[in-house]
């Protein structure tokens, strides 16, 4: 079992994910209340945290703490994370799940839907980073998992906010790993195509761009569950990029060596997508 091979590589099973009332976040719980694990479980929605830990308990978690609280605001992250960690006696493991999606052009979407996606995108992940590295140093090993997209490296036109944000995740882990490079801590980042979540729920996006990513999410083949399995498989290899599944990776190894023909591509992939003919197949 994956999160079994990840609990024996860190040494410990006390998880912290931010996110995880519902979706991948939720899934990634899931499987490792499977394997008995200590979770924290941090939402903005209360009666998602209750019926998460309900679920998590069932499935065989050794406890489960719940908080709810915006991963933008620092003191109650803080606070949130403090309490877990001191209730679980440490952490081993932390990822940085909550996101959300915006949409729109460049010159057309408001500036505070920029700030919105770069304010929970990649500040909430900067600051879950920065609020769990003591207490996972302090476990003597230990694992930061970063969600970021598939849309990190893909470029879609007409979703540059969410685009951006998510590339900006990838690049934070990679600085990371450096820093923290031969140390007892590592860093991962996770790069999934569409995943069927609740994500597009509070989409903030044009009508057009909103119905097109319902389009593609809804033919995607890849479901939280299978997902949260190839992450904790990379994640017990010691994997730095998780790029799935293995249609993106190839994608994403495409474009780093044709990166011109790769751009021509998506605007091609892009232009049938808009016209009501779903391009994804994951």
């Amino acid at each position: 079992m994956t999160a079994a091979r990840l609990a024996a590589r860190l040494g410990g099973r006390r998880a912290f994910v931010t996110g995880g009332g519902s979706g991948l976040g939720l899934a990634l719980l899931t499987h490792l209340a499977q394997d008995g694990w200590t979770l924290g479980v941090l939402d903005r929605e209360p009666a998602r945290l209750e019926a998460a830990r309900a679920a998590l308990l069932a499935a065989g978690a050794a406890t489960v703490e719940t908080y709810a609280c915006d991963v933008t605001d620092e003191a109650a992250f803080g606070a949130a994370l403090g309490a877990f960690a001191a209730h679980a006696g440490g952490l081993e493991l932390m990822v940085n799940n909550a996101g959300v999606a915006v949409a729109g052009r460049i010159e057309v979407a408001p500036l505070a839907d920029w700030r919105h996606a770069l304010e929970v995108n990649v500040l909430g992940v900067a600051l879950g980073c920065r609020l769990a590295l003591p207490h996972l140093a302090r476990a003597g090993r230990g694992l930061l998992v970063n969600v970021a997209s598939a849309a990190a490296f893909a470029a879609a036109p007409q979703m540059a906010p969410y685009n951006a944000s998510k590339a900006a995740v990838v690049a934070l882990t990679e600085t990371l790993a450096a820093e923290l490079a031969g140390g007892p801590v590592g860093a991962m980042v996770v790069m999934p195509g569409f995943v069927p979540t609740r994500l597009l729920e509070s989409m903030r996006a044009p009508p057009a761009e909103a119905a097109l990513a319902a389009r593609v999410m809804a033919a995607s083949r890849l479901s939280a569950e299978r997902a949260t399995a190839m992450i904790l498989a990379a994640a017990a290899r010691g994997r730095l990029y998780a790029v799935l599944p293995f249609g993106y990776a190839l994608l994403w190894r495409f474009k780093r060596f044709f990166p011109g023909l790769f751009l021509r591509l998506v605007v091609g992939l892009r232009a049938r997508a808009a016209g009501g003919g779903s391009t994804a197949r994951t």
